[in-house]
């Protein structure tokens, strides 16, 4: 289907736990798991795909989150090197754009503050469901954690196989974007602080070698601090290029400050971002009851990253809209999707118009070339260019948004 859509790029994520089960490599390694991947980089090649590959997208291994707490622990920075190794050891060789973590503020915040992913902790206070968990501290150690262990797999692809595999490296963010509430100066300022404590969270560390100032004066006491060396290694050419997942934009308002006596990262940036001002959402919504579709957002991400943190390489990783997994359609209706067409029509427009002013835009990919299973809404939705049946054997079917983009790539 990649090769038939004229596709020359496929991103996909290697998972830790299929290569090394106990999660380390002392436990043994999965030769098994190693071959699979194998498999699919090969055929990639051989149908002239450049393979793009993700490290960590979100599935800790089950006995390190036993063992130690998985990313709560620092433990995690030494076994997600040792993990990485082992993909630039057996794989290097072809892979030549490696992304060490897929937006480690979804797993923060899904993972650690709401509980409604993996591993599904949070403050008991918050009445959540969730059964441990501290949303005030833990999100700030595992976001800590993950920029340790993205600069240190960094540092050892650098210093051991970059110039002889002659390949690059990088992370991917998830970039949504926001909009002042109004134009009132305390508005603005909160919109600035949302893109600090989602946004900056990541880039002022991999680019500065420091969290933003708004968070280390909002969130004190409780947020990590990095030492000189810590410091040096995060800014030590820490990324050849930046990935970006653009979906969908906010408006952000500003909150007064409270004496909350339970402090969480919710509240912490004194901001609330919604998607609708005066009883107008921002644009039309997807099945995802976070997306709403603002095609203008992915142009003012980039030229916010263009002008703040000195115009990197990017990749839009991941793009795309979603629809119902509706069962009344017939199949005939369920790959007519005109709606996910417009949104990349006018998604790849303001990409091109970011890059006519100067951004160094270096591709883009879609979510997701087939339905796929979307975390906690299972299979409830559909992101795909192409349809799976779930109900016949999981058969694909090249919907009419894969035809455009074919035809669009011929251009």
């Amino acid at each position: 289907m990649v090769k038939e859509m004229g596709l020359d790029a496929y991103r996909f994520s290697i998972s830790w736990a299929r290569l090394l089960p106990s999660g380390k490599i002392s436990g043994g390694i999965n030769e098994q798991g190693v071959e699979y991947y194998n498999n699919v980089i090969n055929e990639l090649i051989n149908k002239g795909v450049e393979p793009f590959v993700t490290l960590f997208h979100w599935d800790l291994p089950q006995t390190l989150e036993d063992q130690y707490g998985g990313f709560l622990s620092p433990q995690i920075v030494n076994d997600f090197v040792d993990y990485s190794e082992l993909c630039f050891k057996r794989y290097g060789d072809r892979i030549k754009n490696w992304i060490t973590f897929n937006e480690p503020y979804t797993y923060v915040t899904g993972g650690y503050v709401r509980g409604e992913m993996a591993p599904g902790r949070c403050s008991s206070w918050q009445n959540l469901n969730c059964t441990a968990g501290d949303s005030a501290v833990e999100p700030y150690l595992v976001a800590h954690h993950q920029l340790l262990s993205h600069a240190a797999a960094v540092k050892k692809y650098k210093q051991k196989y970059q110039e002889s595999q002659k390949g690059k490296i990088g992370i991917t963010l998830v970039a949504q974007w926001v909009i002042p509430f109004s134009s009132e100066i305390i508005q603005r300022q909160a919109a600035a602080r949302a893109l600090d404590f989602s946004l900056g969270w990541f880039m002022e560390p991999l680019t500065k070698g420091d969290y933003p100032n708004s968070m280390k004066s909002l969130v004190k006491g409780r947020l990590p601090t990095f030492s000189k060396e810590e410091s040096v290694l995060m800014l030590n050419g820490s990324f050849d290029f930046l990935g970006l997942n653009y979906y969908t934009t906010y408006y952000a308002r500003n909150v007064a400050h409270t004496n909350a006596t339970n402090p969480s990262y919710i509240t912490d940036s004194q901001t609330q971002t919604t998607p609708e001002r005066n009883e107008v959402l921002i644009g039309p919504k997807g099945a995802s009851n976070w997306l709403y579709v603002y095609p203008r957002g992915i142009q003012e991400v980039l030229l916010y990253v263009q002008r703040t943190y000195n115009n990197p390489p990017i990749y839009i990783t991941e793009n795309g809209i979603d629809e119902p997994n509706n069962s009344t359609l017939s199949l005939d209706q369920a790959l007519v999707d005109n709606m996910r067409i417009d949104y990349y029509f006018r998604h790849l427009s303001f990409v091109q118009r970011a890059i006519k002013k100067g951004v160094d835009v270096k591709g883009f990919f879609a979510w997701a070339l087939m339905d796929n299973f979307e975390w906690s809404s299972g299979y409830s939705v559909r992101f795909g260019l192409c349809y799976v049946d779930y109900n016949d054997g999981l058969k694909r079917y090249t919907k009419l948004s894969a035809t455009w983009f074919r035809n669009f790539l011929q251009l």
